[in-house]
């Protein structure tokens, strides 16, 4: 099949590379982990730095001048991510990361024995975790299926396990608005659907707000969590859950800490916590940080999301068409890639496996090896989504059930090795300061493979 003469030249993005990320160049270094974490621009570490120099911050718990400061600055950046998101029906609770962000959720959410907690089989394990509350609570969890073919969410699944769930009296519904695996965009129309039917809808955001546009007057989840890490790379410290306000007074803290409380007495057995986001903010937070997220917001508007949108579109366009493409002297792909086929429900992150001219499979290790002598830096493993790779590597419910019932503990070669299948894969993720010449170097590393043997190596 012949491959379209695709040119990825931009001259304002490769003029942004020059500013802000001239560090790759300088090392050679071709960086496709941008799902794993985005990479600061220069002129973020600046301003962030130079406002560290300049001025004097303290603990916004006090109200002196140094205090009122720092306040002024994390309300302003509370502000930002609101305004970023057009959530003004939200409060902002800050947070260390997502996860963080998801387990305020699973730790305060109103489990008991009439709750059901519903999720997709695609989701990170910080998700996946919140069973463990439902389950501790009384209640039940169910996952819905996904697609083998393009691993998108099985909607035929979806609808027959909600209206099954209907009867619950607590109902939450958790899913990725993009796999932080396959890059498969789900369909965010999901949340008015099921809030229409009395559940509560938990979106996580993490691997989508990077590159798409999420405007929280379109739709309107219970809950979402993200971390600015992924969006503008610094600081790696920091996430936030936005709750809708009229959810609020569902979430059930069941302790509190500095900060969280208006009143608290010890020869007095009460407390009252807070009304707003600082209910959650347990001790202090981590104001010294906080400020950057406004920076790092504003140099993303600066470039404008929907430009970012088009360019990883453009770059995972041109990776999906030369890779796809890829056989063997004998005609057997070099390659297979997961998820959907083209760009429309996808973002800027593919795994895929490689496979020798026998077809049998070279394990993501040797591929992560590999890849780190070129300097090529991309995610190896199952990604904190054992959904995903179960369905890609075709796990049954009696695979999984032989192999925990017979273990306390688990190392992953002896989970292969037992399994008598091969885990994981590799994910390749493309963002604003990928450029064609990154593409084409890890499009010449993929064809190192061709007319290769896994006995071999």
């Amino acid at each position: 099949m012949s491959i379209p003469n695709l040119d990825l030249t931009n001259s304002f993005f490769d003029s942004l590379r020059q500013s802000e990320f001239q560090r790759l160049d300088a090392e050679k270094q071709v960086y496709l982990d941008f799902t794993g974490g985005n990479l600061y621009p220069n002129s973020l570490l600046e301003k962030h730095f130079d406002s560290l120099r300049k001025h004097t911050f303290g603990n916004p718990h006090s109200t002196n001048p140094s205090s009122l400061l720092a306040t002024k600055l994390v309300d302003s950046a509370r502000e930002k991510v609101l305004e970023f998101f057009n959530a003004e029906d939200y409060y902002c609770v800050f947070t260390a990361n997502a996860s963080g962000a998801l387990q305020i959720v699973g730790e305060n959410y109103p489990f008991n024995e009439d709750s059901v907690f519903l999720l997709t089989s695609d989701n990170h394990n910080s998700v996946n975790g919140i069973r463990e509350y439902c389950k501790r609570n009384g209640g039940v969890h169910q996952y819905v299926t996904i697609n083998y073919e393009d691993l998108q969410v099985n909607e035929e699944d979806l609808w027959k396990q909600m209206e099954a769930k209907q009867h619950y009296g607590t109902k939450l519904f958790a899913f990725p608005a993009q796999s932080n695996v396959s890059g498969a965009k789900h369909d965010l129309s999901y949340i008015q659907k099921f809030q229409d039917k009395g559940w509560d809808v938990l979106l996580d955001a993490a691997a989508f707000v990077p590159t798409t546009k999420l405007d929280l007057q379109e739709v309107k989840p219970n809950f979402v969590c993200v971390s600015f890490y992924k969006i503008f790379g610094y600081p790696t410290g920091l996430g936030c859950l936005l709750i809708r306000k009229d959810t609020f007074p569902k979430l059930q803290k069941r302790w509190f800490a500095g900060g969280t409380v208006s009143m608290v007495a010890v020869n007095y057995d009460t407390y009252f916590l807070v009304e707003n986001h600082e209910r959650f903010e347990n001790g202090t937070i981590n104001y010294l940080d906080i400020p950057a997220i406004e920076n790092g917001l504003n140099f993303i508007e600066s470039i404008g999301i929907n430009r970012i949108n088009a360019r990883v579109k453009e770059l995972t366009h041109y990776l999906l068409t030369h890779l796809s493409n890829l056989t063997h002297s004998n005609g057997n792909p070099v390659l297979r890639i997961f998820g959907p086929e083209g760009t429309e429900n996808r973002g800027g992150n593919i795994i895929l496996n490689f496979f020798d001219e026998d077809e049998k499979a070279f394990s993501y290790e040797y591929v992560q090896e590999a890849s780190n002598i070129k300097n090529i830096s991309l995610r190896s493993g199952c990604f904190c989504n054992p959904g995903i790779d179960e369905i890609n590597s075709c796990l049954s419910n009696d695979d999984l059930s032989h192999y925990f019932s017979s273990r306390d503990h688990v190392n992953s070669n002896e989970r292969s090795l037992m399994l008598g299948k091969m885990r994981g894969a590799i994910r390749v993720s493309v963002g604003i300061a990928t450029n064609q010449a990154d593409l084409d170097h890890f499009i010449s590393f993929a064809k190192s493979f061709i007319n290769t043997k896994v006995s071999s190596i």
